[in-house]
């Protein structure tokens, strides 16, 4: 009888230690599994540690990012792919996506932009600019760069893309740098693209730069630069057609978001225009720029834009034109409603000698064309002044419609509130009063400035719900 005890206490423990292992086991695995909205979900799935990454800041990630999207490109024909960046910090340089493809940051990861400018490819210039930005020659590679693709999604649970700029700030402004300053995101030659809910830190100069391309929805960014560091421009929609900019937050040294298309002679032969453009619910901190900028680089046209529920405080300029001689192009259609402002400099500035030309091969004879700006519903306090609203001899701004409109001016304003001088158009509403150039036209036309009621075709986009699961020790 005692044997028999005693085999089944044996069996008894041995089943208990297989038992604890397996919890234990169990315990040691670590399962990501998420959820999020996405333009498409994908069939494949990876995490960067598969691909060697190692998340401890110090280790260079570059050549993991590569493999990882040289490996999941396979599945661009094949329902597409995921990659999924986990918790930790992953030191890497500049790195191209693929089509049919997601790059998914985990809540807790930050992705820390190389300081080893080996790790950076440089660039032919952009042909619609023909020269870099702060240099003649070409320019950086983005930290994250795509061209000619489509159906692309860069997301997260507002994961960190930190670009450690203060390395490149002080080059910059030293002339240390042969080649124009990297950007965080580019995506370039493309379509149906999707940048949203991540945390942008610190750019090396303009944050996201989305480019020749269409069908683009940016939402839920929030961009922090110091409000002192160069051309630190929050997003920058460029020779773009089906663009949707929603819910972001950004402090910066330079436009919030600024709307271009090319660079003079250049821009004007390479002949992209940016249209179909829609900007909702944007706060913005930039002490010594715009909110809304169009320009200066406008050559290839800027048309149809449209921006409600902005928020801006403590911003030079509420919206500002910028635009010379020698741009050609033209700015026009552009709609602004519902807009508050607290402690601005200017809340409307129409630049038209801005200067800063590519090069001394610019056409003297090619104007710009500004006409019909529409702007409706604002409110502002602490203004140091109203307008400042310049245009061109022979080349007025035309079609200008500004009703109902409240500006409160700081202790220390100007004496005149707006200052006006080859422009046309009208305002209604309007206090404290506009320049003769732009005539009352009674409250009974408060609402005459326009704004389009139809959608753009990227409001009508469904967004899925898309998962992601993975388990490793």
């Amino acid at each position: 009888m005692s044997l028999q005890v005693t085999s089944v206490v044996l069996a008894l423990l041995v089943l208990a230690f297989i038992s604890f292992r397996g919890a234990e086991s169990r315990k040691a695995r670590i399962l990501d599994s998420f959820e999020y909205s996405a333009i498409n979900c994908r069939a494949h799935s990876a995490s960067l540690t598969d691909f060697g990454g190692v998340g401890d800041g110090k280790t260079s990630n570059t050549k993991a990012f590569k493999d990882a999207i040289d490996h999941l490109s396979q599945f661009s024909s094949d329902g597409g792919s995921q990659l999924f960046v986990p918790a930790g910090k992953w030191l890497t340089g500049s790195f191209s996506l693929t089509s049919h493809f997601t790059l998914y940051l985990h809540k807790d990861a930050v992705l820390l932009a190389s300081q080893d400018m080996q790790e950076w490819p440089v660039m032919k210039p952009l042909p619609s600019y023909g020269r870099g930005r702060d240099a003649a020659a070409g320019r950086y590679s983005s930290l994250i760069f795509g061209t000619n693709l489509t159906d692309v999604t860069i997301t997260g649970n507002n994961g960190t893309i930190d670009g450690q700029g203060a390395f490149w700030w002080q080059n910059f402004h030293k002339g240390k740098l042969k080649y124009t300053r990297p950007y965080l995101i580019e995506i370039m030659f493309s379509d149906t693209i999707q940048i949203s809910n991540l945390t942008l830190l610190n750019s090396p100069s303009w944050n996201v730069h989305p480019v020749y391309s269409r069908d683009i929805l940016v939402q839920g960014i929030t961009i922090i630069a110091p409000i002192t560091s160069p051309n630190t421009d929050g997003i920058n929609p460029d020779s773009c057609t089906n663009t949707k900019i929603e819910d972001c937050y950004i402090i910066s040294g330079d436009d919030c978001v600024a709307v271009k298309s090319g660079w003079d002679e250049y821009g004007i032969a390479f002949g992209m225009p940016t249209k179909q453009l829609v900007i909702r619910r944007l706060t913005c901190i930039s002490p010594y720029s715009a909110t809304i900028a169009l320009g200066s680089e406008m050559s290839g046209g800027i048309e149809d834009v449209r921006a409600e529920d902005i928020t801006a405080i403590h911003t030079e300029s509420g919206v500002r034109i910028k635009t010379a001689v020698g741009r050609g192009g033209y700015v026009k259609d552009i709609y602004v409603k519902r807009m508050t402002m607290h402690t601005m400099k200017w809340v409307f500035w129409m630049t038209g000698n801005y200067g800063s030309h590519a090069d001394k091969n610019y056409d003297p004879n090619a104007l710009p064309l500004i006409q019909g700006i529409n702007y409706r519903d604002m409110v502002a306090d602490n203004v140091t002044m109203a307008a400042r609203l310049e245009g061109i001899a022979g080349d007025p701004f035309k079609e200008i419609c500004i009703s109902n409109v409240t500006i409160g001016l700081a202790p220390k304003a100007k004496k005149v509130p707006w200052t006006c001088t080859e422009i046309e158009g009208i305002t209604s509403g309007v206090s404290p009063r506009p320049c003769d150039l732009l005539p009352d036209q009674g409250p009974e036309k408060i609402t005459s400035c326009d704004f389009p009621p139809e959608n753009i075709p990227i409001d009508l986009v469904q967004f899925k719900t898309c998962s992601f699961g993975m388990s490793y020790m």
